[in-house]
């Protein structure tokens, strides 16, 4: 797999473990997005429950399969698991700040993989004590990158600004000889 950052990463330290392909366990899994766990039993409507929780870490996976209005069932999914993760409700202003951040991000990346890709795949959304993952993988060949020079009075091209600027890292992960990439972002949990 290869990973691919717009930019320098932030002070976060070693590659995030999804880059390497390897799942928690340390065994690689194809197709298996960060973290390697893929959820069990998803229902007709592309939504699985809880799929991992070894720990501290929960994932949460939507797949988009057939699915149409594909942002506001991803918000929708996100805010469940913000919810049962006990990020919402939001008990200060802080707390609160940052569970809309996860939700425009999450808005911002499916939107994304809508207008520049084929759509959206999947939606994994990761989280332990310290940080929350989002992965949206699509079927696209592009590169996301924020628009430069931003600016900010112009309609449009403000999605990976937005992320860049919500988030501690984000980047795109891409299989040798598999269609499509993962673009994840990571945001810090409230404090």
């Amino acid at each position: 797999m290869s990973t691919t950052r717009p930019y320098p990463p932030g002070d976060r330290g070693p590659e995030p473990s999804g880059a390497s392909g390897a799942s928690e366990g340390g065994v690689a899994a194809a197709g298996v997005p960060e973290g390697g766990v893929a959820a069990a039993g998803a229902s007709a409507g592309g939504e699985a429950g809880p799929s991992a929780s070894s720990a501290g870490r929960q994932v949460r996976r939507l797949s988009f399969d057939g699915e149409s209005g594909v942002v506001p069932l991803a918000r929708d999914f996100t805010r469940q698991a913000l919810y049962a993760w006990g990020w919402l409700p939001a008990d200060t202003a802080d707390q609160r700040a940052a569970a809309e951040d996860v939700l425009l991000v999450v808005s911002e990346l499916v939107t994304n993989a809508c207008l520049h890709a084929e759509g959206p795949d999947e939606l994994w959304i990761t989280c332990d004590k310290k940080v929350i993952r989002i992965e949206v993988s699509d079927r696209g060949t592009g590169q996301p990158a924020p628009r430069t020079p931003h600016r900010a009075g112009r309609p449009g091209g403000h999605g990976m600004f937005i992320v860049q600027r919500l988030c501690l890292d984000w980047g795109v992960v891409r299989t040798p000889g598999v269609a499509g990439k993962t673009v994840w972002a990571e945001l810090g949990a409230p404090a």
